[in-house]
């Protein structure tokens, strides 16, 4: 196996099921219906659906700096705000969450390994490179699934 189908394993791992350290995203999501997910039970805290969303944008992100774009994500990207709460609006979010994922995944794992150490576009730290933003979006999606798990808490 390669060394970018190992990330991308980890990347699908964090988000799916299967990980060492716990609950996934999709796993912690299971049971979370719109009116859980717009809540806000901690102020000044993001919600769940603001996070769902903000994982997708950066996944996305990712993806697309794997194909040689330098992406930075406006503060509104970075964070989309919620406007529609409805039950449809939110199964909406979830499936453009999934559909993110599965983009990145697929792009990692196709990913040359050769490329694994090249600086990625936009980035001007030496440490940025192709392995790092991959192993770091690993480490953002467990990041955010521990938030969601605390706000589940307050259901």
């Amino acid at each position: 196996m390669s060394e970018a189908a190992r990330l991308a394993d980890q990347i699908r791992r964090a988000f799916e099921g299967e990980a060492w350290h716990g609950d996934s995203v999709l796993e912690l999501l299971a049971d979370v219906d719109a009116k859980t997910a717009a809540a806000r039970p901690i102020s000044n805290a993001h919600s769940i659906w603001e996070l769902i969303l903000h994982i997708a944008a950066w996944d996305d992100a990712v993806r697309r700096r794997t194909g040689g774009t330098a992406v930075q994500l406006t503060d509104k990207e970075n964070f989309p705000a919620v406007t529609d709460k409805s039950e449809a609006a939110w199964r909406k979010a979830v499936g453009h969450l999934k559909h993110s994922h599965d983009e990145l995944v697929k792009a990692v794992a196709a990913f040359p390994d050769s490329r694994l150490a090249e600086q990625v576009p936009g980035k001007t730290e030496k440490y940025y490179n192709f392995f790092y933003m991959f192993s770091g979006i690993v480490q953002h999606e467990l990041y955010h699934a521990g938030q969601i798990a605390l706000l589940k808490k307050f259901k």
